[in-house]
Order: structure tokens, then sequence, then C-alpha cells
């Protein structure tokens, strides 16, 4: 039981730096010592210290004897801005640390674990790994695919429809779930949209959350025809466009900041996000029309899906629904989402689960 308190409590720490240490974890630390917390620590931003070393410079002389409580394993690597947490351990003298969840990284994986075992320090894993994984979502899909995390949100009416034959689509849900939506861009890398969307809403998609990051915008406009003045071409946050033009006015964006990804032919997905990826851009949400949605899921990138549903009806054959295309599914090879969860945000809904 003890257990599980102090791995709680060094989870609880781990999400108050959420939205700011990517491409790194979210890491919480807690020395215990006679089954009281003696120092903590969490990892506020990246190229800031770990976690373990903050408890444990905090902790000073007491931490020898004590025990560590962290949500993922101790890093053993220099290959990064931070000394290894692992040599801060073992220096420190504590005498046990136990470990919610392996890091997935390569360079950590099961290595950090070792190496406290083969300094005499015993250790334990597995407190709350489900509750550790979810956390760190994120930078597990990112270490072990190279790709980012992608959500998908949708906001619809009962009836599945996303706007009127004319585009309208505000406000379909709520203040309180627009404002969740701002608190969630705070907390990815990056937004996915595509021209349509934004010639229709002109949108920043900034947080406009106290105390949070803006996300990186990524914008598919195959012809580059945003037009000039549109907030997104104001720099910062970053924005991303995503084109098959290699003309001057992509020179031109080029050279005001604006980022410019090439493709050609029909744009596949799955490689734009190795390319993001390779930007390190760990977390991704697609907020975008019925067109996008449908291919997002053609193309399988999509890890979560995030449906708000407000109590309207609009109707109309030509209304436009939740996920567009012309390509449909058989009941029996529809995609299926798992892990579902429901909550209230005034009168909206809000259904999310995983897809994978």
């Amino acid at each position: 039981m003890n257990d599980t308190k102090f791995m709680k409590r060094a989870i609880v720490l781990a999400r108050k730096a959420e939205g700011f240490t990517s491409p790194n974890p979210m890491v919480g630390a807690v020395l215990v010592k006679n089954n009281k917390i003696i120092a903590e620590g969490y990892h506020e931003k990246a190229g800031l210290p770990h976690a373990e070393a903050i408890a444990i410079m905090k902790a000073g002389d007491k931490a020898g004897g004590s025990t560590l409580y962290v949500n993922l394993e101790p890093c053993c690597h220099r290959d990064k801005r931070t000394p290894p947490c692992t040599d801060a351990i073992i220096s420190s003298g504590i005498k046990k640390v136990v470990v919610s969840m392996r890091d997935p990284n390569p360079k950590v994986s099961g290595k950090g674990i070792l190496k406290l075992k083969r300094n005499g320090i015993e250790t334990e894993v597995g407190i709350l790994e489900n509750e550790s994984a979810k956390l760190n979502r994120f930078y597990t899909k990112y270490m072990k695919t190279g790709r980012p995390y992608v959500i998908l949100k949708t906001a619809m009416t009962l009836d599945g429809k996303i706007a009127t034959p004319e585009g309208e689509s505000k406000w379909i849900t709520s203040e309180r779930s627009r404002r969740y939506v701002h608190k969630l861009r705070g907390h990815v890398d990056a937004v996915l949209s595509a021209i349509g969307t934004v010639k229709a809403d002109n949108p920043l998609f900034t947080s406009r959350i106290k105390g949070t990051n803006d996300p990186t915008r990524v914008i598919i406009d195959p012809e580059l025809v945003v037009p000039e003045g549109y907030n997104i071409l104001n720099c910062p946050p970053r924005t991303v466009m995503v084109t098959k033009k290699r003309n001057r006015r992509a020179r031109e964006l080029s050279n005001r900041g604006i980022v410019i990804i090439n493709y050609s032919g029909r744009l596949d997905l799955n490689e734009l996000m190795e390319k993001l990826g390779a930007m390190e851009i760990t977390s991704l949400l697609i907020e975008g029309g019925a067109s996008l949605a449908s291919h997002a899921f053609e193309d399988g990138v999509v890890d979560r899906i995030m449906y708000f549903i407000a109590p309207k009806i609009i109707g109309g054959r030509k209304s436009y629904p939740a996920v567009g295309g012309d390509k449909h599914r058989r009941i029996e090879d529809a995609i299926k989402v798992k892990d579902i969860s429901i909550r209230r945000f005034g009168e909206d809904i809000l259904i999310e689960g995983e897809l994978r």
C-alpha cells in the first residue's frame, strides 16, 4: 500500500510539467525514509535537471539509506544535456529504487535498472505501470517509432455533423469544451490542419491558457493559397506549411521563418509523420474537417480519438459529416476504439479512446 501511495505522488509530480518536457518524458521522484517523504522533485523542462537529481539534491545527506520512487527508469547514458541519474543515485547511498515502468528509450531500457543492481541497490519494477504508461504515451510512441503520437479531435452534433452545407461550424460545442481544447493544445507539440479549415475560420491554433506553450502549427496547403495576413502566417508560434509548391511564395514564406515541407502526388501522412518526428515533434493534435479526418484514418496515423458531441441536430444530406471521403468500411471491418472514457463539459459529452 505504501509503495502505491508514494508512486502515486511521483506520478502527480511528473504531471506538473505536462506540455513542457518534450521530447523528454514526464518524470517525478519521491525519496522516502522511515515511511516519510524526505524530498521530492520533478523534471520541469528538457535540458533542466532530472527528477531524481532534484530530489537527491534536496535531501542532501539524508538520502543515504532511503528508498527512491520514480515513475520511469532512471537514465544511465551520457548522450544528453544532463548527467546520468544512476550515477547520482549510486553516489547518494540510496538503498532501494522502486520504478513504475522501464524506459522505452533503447539507450536506457533495462540498462538503468541493471546498473543499479550491479551496484548493490535493490530495485523493484511495475508499481502502477499502467498509470505511468498512460502519462508518457507520447514519449513511448516517439521512442519506439520516431513518430509523434496522434490525437484526432472532432466537435460534432448528435447527428454526426461538423458543419452546415455552407461550412458554418461556430460554435457547435460550448465554451467549456473549447477551453479544454485550448488546454490540450498546450500539452501537445503540434496541431495539424488543412487549408480548408484555415480559410473558413482563420484560426490561431494557440493555447490561450496562461502558463502553457503554444504548439507548432502544421498546415496542409497543396497549392499554397493561404491568404496573406492570416493568423497562421504570424510567427511565433512556429508554422509549418506542407505544400506541393516550390515557387517564389514558398521561398518568401521560408525567409519569414515559416518551415516548408514539400511533397508531390498524394500526400502520405505516414511520411509526414516521419518528417515531423525528425523535427522532435512527439505529439500531434489533428484539428481539421471531414476530409482530413478521412485521410488520417485511411493512412492509419491516428492513435487516439476525442469526439466532443453537442446536444444539437443540424440534419441535411449536404451537411458535413465527422469523417468524409468516398471510402467506407463494412461493419465487421470498422475501426474499433478501445479503452473508452466519457466526460461531461456542461451539456457536451467527450468520448475518447485508443485506436491501437
